[in-house]
């Protein structure tokens, strides 16, 4: 679950990063000189909207490894590794995908996550304490629902919902910046001011997190079917068994907050309730699996 926060972190940084520099560069007093250009700031936003979403992207492979100090394994050097790489290859050849790299990284949570910016390229990771505490039918049931969010274009479907959304909330934070400096200027003939840009960038945080909503659920509905696909390509008992042991973790998450919603596992429950989840709750997707359904 570790691929939607930190995509959503790097896409939320690039499109404050845009924001700055098109402001700096005196994008939004041309697009506002004389009023709003509804139609120029509209191709502009979508410019912007699915440019950052494709950097988030193209970038996600590099940052898991970074973030997550995961070690590929290039060359199998003991029987988990082994294991591994076999599952892995066995499981992409069966659900159509070219092997994905396959890596290690250093946590005592159990934990697993895909990613990468297409899926004959992607990149499968497990946790050091997930192979510590599953079985390798569990293992292999992880793998298998990591090997669904590949094969079902699962980051490319989140690129496209987000560059939509990232379309909108560029668009219309600025005509409420607008609207705002007008208000405040008492309907100046030309140009903006200050109020414009403090509106633009209060509007964009606050359209952000409803996007953020949205894209949340979106991830919810992608979940229960990697969990069918994973069902599919393990069985769904082994599914149902690997589940049931992330429901109680005998150790603290100590995955990065940004990273939480690209495991497995799918991090703490946010204080706002399911809403705000990048993962249904266990018991839920334990229940699709027991009635045979994916929810999605």
């Amino acid at each position: 679950m570790k691929r939607i926060l930190l995509f959503m972190a790097t896409n939320i940084a690039i499109l404050l990063v845009i924001s700055i520099v098109g402001s700096l560069l005196g994008l939004d007093a041309t697009l506002t000189q004389q009023g709003i250009n509804y139609s120029a700031l509209l191709a502009w936003s979508a410019l912007f909207g699915f440019g950052g979403s494709f950097i988030s992207l193209l970038m996600s492979k590099w940052m898991a490894k970074r973030m997550m100090g995961a070690q590929v394994i290039e060359q199998p050097r003991n029987d988990a590794e082994q294991f591994l790489f076999n599952t892995v290859g066995n499981q992409a050849k069966v659900a159509g995908i070219s092997m994905p790299e396959v890596a290690i990284f250093d946590s005592p949570q159990p934990n697993a996550f895909a990613t990468g910016a297409r899926r004959d390229a992607a990149l499968v990771a497990v946790s050091t304490g997930l192979l510590r505490s599953m079985d390798r039918d569990e293992v292999e049931a992880v793998l298998g629902h990591e090997i669904s969010h590949i094969a079902n274009g699962d980051m490319v479907t989140l690129t496209l919902i987000q560059g939509v959304l990232n379309t909108f909330v560029f668009f219309l934070a600025r005509v409420v910046g607008f609207a705002i400096d007008r208000a405040l200027s008492g309907d100046r003939d030309r140009g903006v001011g200050f109020g414009y840009f403090i509106g633009v960038m209060l509007a964009q945080v606050l359209f952000g997190m409803v996007a953020s909503v949205i894209v949340m659920w979106f991830s919810r509905q992608r979940e229960f079917r990697a969990d069918a696909g994973g069902a599919q390509l393990a069985g769904r008992g082994k599914m149902i068994a690997a589940l049931e042991k992330l429901k109680n973790p005998r150790t603290e998450d100590e995955m990065p907050e940004q990273l939480a919603a690209f495991g497995i596992s799918g991090g703490r429950t946010s204080r706002l309730g399911e809403m705000l989840m990048s993962h249904p709750p266990i018991e839920k997707r334990i229940e699709a699996l027991k009635r045979g359904g994916s929810n999605a």
